[in-house]
């Protein structure tokens, strides 16, 4: 699936796993963004103090 970095505006590739919480990084920026569930649709947001990888 696709979803757009909230940084820079690109277009990223999104695995059909992902769960909320995931961390994936922007080719275009290079920001650190989250994955999360906004109202049933998985989005991407600024990872901000998000530490955890889940072992990535």
């Amino acid at each position: 699936m696709e979803a757009r970095c909230p940084v820079c505006g690109s277009t990223l590739e999104v695995p059909d796993d992902a769960i909320p919480g995931e961390l994936i990084d922007c080719n275009s920026c290079g920001a650190l963004l989250e994955v999360f569930n906004d109202n049933g649709a998985i989005s991407l947001r600024e990872a901000g103090g998000v530490l955890e990888d889940w072992g990535e």
